[in-house]
């Protein structure tokens, strides 16, 4: 029998990022649980008090970003550290009551405003800008959604960005359907470059070396959508040769000094769905003591043209 909770839940931690903000976007890749990873990665980050001022995220990216933007250490590990078991949050329960093995009605709701309460003023703070990114069903493309209107509607939009394919129910935004951001956006570094921002700093969910196979998912992508949603489909189709050039691209920005890369520094056996919650931990921590390895070049990277 698994254990309810992680074992060390008691070493995650609990304290809140400065107010400073600093220049600059953060970018974070999805993965459904991978994306641990990147908590780890952002706590290390807080404590060094490096808060950039704009957070974009797509999928479980947009989901742990929440909580970064709050200024919440430790947050976005707790959730999935302690309730991966919990029929609220994950598993057939929870796809009873939302149409997806993820409990969003139950992170979105009594997670939020009670058991873990999210710090909403300081997320809603103006200049603290989130993007949650999704895909539009109709036109298989990404859009991006900016907090800044209402509290509802950006976790609408985080929670589209966060509901899979094949296994989930569209999410409605003003009548249109959209899915997980993943299916045509996998890490939405672009957009931060199209912004202007002279500082991005990108947080992936596997080592830089690993590769997608690029002719997988196309058949399953034109069965489950191709008559209704034939552009959807295409994107999906196409989806991993993209991330495939995306990290090529990456790699090319990187070296160059465009941009920022933490990526974790060796290989784990973590499935999207991942059971194990120590294994689960520890991939948290993987990501926790790789960002605090990056702090120092980190900090040349943000200080360059300062």
């Amino acid at each position: 029998m698994k254990n309810n909770a992680y074992s060390r839940l008691g070493e995650l931690p609990r304290s809140r990022a400065s107010e400073v903000l600093l220049s600059g976007c953060l970018v974070l890749e999805g993965g459904a649980l991978r994306g641990t990873y990147s908590v780890g990665v952002m706590d290390a980050l807080m404590e060094a008090d490096i808060n950039l001022q704009c957070t974009i995220g797509v999928s479980a990216g947009a989901l742990n970003g929440i909580s970064y933007v709050s200024g919440q250490l430790g947050r976005s590990a707790r959730s999935p550290l302690t309730y991966r078991h919990d029929p609220r949050y994950f598993g057939f329960g929870a796809y009873l009551r939302n149409r997806s093995p993820f409990g969003f009605d139950f992170m979105f709701g009594e997670l939020t405003y009670k058991l873990d309460p999210l710090d909403i003023a300081r997320f809603m703070d103006p200049a603290r800008r989130f993007v949650a990114v999704a895909t539009n069903c109709i036109t298989g493309q990404a859009e991006y959604f900016e907090k800044g209107e209402s509290l509802e509607d950006i976790f609408i939009a985080t929670r589209a960005s966060s509901t899979m394919p094949y296994i989930s129910k569209m999410v409605d935004i003003k009548g249109t359907p959209y899915l997980d951001g993943g299916c045509s956006m996998k890490i939405p570094f672009q957009w931060a470059l199209d912004a202007g921002f002279k500082n991005i700093v990108v947080i992936k969910t596997h080592p830089n070396s690993y590769r997608r196979n690029a002719k997988s998912g196309k058949k399953l992508a034109a069965l489950a959508y191709g008559r209704k949603w034939p552009q959807l489909a295409a994107s999906l189709g196409r989806s991993n040769a993209e991330y495939n050039a995306l990290c090529d691209q990456l790699d090319v920005l990187h070296a160059e000094g465009r941009v920022f890369v933490i990526a974790p520094s060796r290989s784990m056996d973590i499935g999207r769905m991942e059971k194990d919650l120590e294994k689960l931990g520890d991939w948290y921590w993987l990501g926790y003591e790789d960002g605090k390895a990056a702090i120092e070049d980190l900090r040349t990277y943000l200080g360059r043209d300062a």
